[in-house]
């Protein structure tokens, strides 16, 4: 009989146990599945199988091809001779040893211990959050529904029914990888392909969960609440680690990425931490002053409007921009102002309008061209 599965998980010791250990162990369950002892129809054949991985274990050299190529290293070792070459063949300088080991360096030598699927980071998510201009400019908080694949509450990731742990691959032993033993010239060549039965993990599911149909992780839909910092512009991405999809195999999950969209203002713009705005004043306010209520997203403001102001002219209200996302100190609201010429006049003010027009000297076409200029170099330079 050659047994498939792993010696050490027969006799139920670890790989580093003593051959006391491994002694105690091997009498414990022969005295329990002895034919003559336990009656049940599998117990000849755990007693065969324990007796098996006894006798490999308990052999120093066995015991070490074993933990070195698993199972093919003991099915060689019962073949071949020292030095890995038959025994019908003289290796007068000892290549046999040197050359398994050189290629083995090269090649991809493996120790038979199990190579179960390596723990994976979980796949990152992409959403998109929109947000009024008010809720960009002072932060807020945002309820999102997210689909993502999650450890499985039933088996907790083994993908094993009940949570148990996948069995030893029969094929490879539990290593991943099947080995090849071809005796040459030079000595023993050894091939290593990754075992197909097991896909390498060498471990195979044969119960699979019900739940997660074997998989480990299960599709549920949450709701994830998300803390939008102040400040945040149309296009930002924010990063919350860990609320992406959960790994494979007990990996670290994956992030999710909210990118922002803002929705249009009916009365703001902005660039960077500047807000926007076009004021309309009448022709009175322009030519004599006023105090006009302003609009800013912390409400109204009271802006001086001085005599004589000409369509165009930009006023500064300091701090009532937008906060700046990594300090947070606001910037400025720049105010256009527009003034408005009436297009329908009652009787009286065209009256007015033409008493006016009188008291006032038609503006000389270059003085108003020179005026313009500086006007426009005024607002370059920003005095």
């Amino acid at each position: 009989m050659t047994t498939t599965r792993d010696y050490y998980e027969i006799l139920g010791v670890s790989r580093t146990a003593t051959t006391e250990e491994i002694r105690r162990a091997y009498r414990r369950l022969a005295r329990q599945y002895h034919p003559d002892v336990n009656k049940s129809p599998d117990a000849e054949e755990k007693f065969k199988e324990i007796n098996e991985a006894y006798e490999v274990l308990s052999d120093p050299e066995r015991r070490a091809a074993y933990d070195r190529f698993g199972h093919a290293g003991v099915q060689a070792g019962a073949t071949a001779g020292t030095g890995g070459f038959s025994e019908g063949f003289a290796d007068p300088f000892g290549f046999g040893s040197v050359f398994t080991d050189i290629f083995e360096t090269f090649f991809g030598g493996a120790t038979a211990s199990a190579t179960q699927r390596r723990a994976s980071r979980g796949a990152d998510l992409e959403v998109t959050v929109e947000l009024s201009f008010e809720e960009a400019i002072f932060g807020t908080e945002k309820a999102i529904e997210i689909e993502r694949l999650e450890t499985c509450p039933d088996c907790h990731g083994t993908r094993v029914r009940g949570g148990g742990q996948p069995a030893t691959c029969p094929v490879c032993g539990g290593t991943g990888q099947v080995r090849r033993y071809q005796m040459s010239i030079l000595g023993q060549m050894v091939t290593v392909t990754t075992c197909s039965h097991c896909g390498g993990e060498g471990r195979v599911v044969t119960d699979p969960c019900p739940r997660c149909r074997g998989r480990g992780r299960v599709l549920r839909r949450r709701t994830v609440t998300v803390s939008i910092p102040p400040g945040v512009e149309d296009g930002t991405t924010l990063r919350i680690s860990g609320e992406g999809e959960h790994g494979f195999g007990g990996g670290t999950p994956g992030s999710l990425y909210v990118t922002i969209r803002v929705r249009p203002h009916e009365l703001f713009t902005r660039k960077g931490t500047t807000l926007y705005l076009d004021l309309p004043i009448n022709v009175a306010q322009a030519a004599l002053g006023a105090e006009v209520d302003v609009p800013t997203v912390d409400g109204p403001v009271r802006l001086t409007i001085p005599p004589g102001t000409q369509s165009g002219q930009q006023f500064r209200i300091r701090g009532k921009g937008a906060p700046d996302l990594r300090t947070g100190a606001r910037g400025d609201q720049v105010v256009t102002v527009w003034v408005v010429v009436p297009t329908e006049l009652t009787p009286r003010q065209r009256q007015l309008f033409e008493e006016l027009a009188e008291t006032l000297e038609r503006p000389d076409v270059h003085e108003t061209r020179r005026r313009g200029f500086f006007e426009k170099l005024r607002e370059v330079l920003g005095v």
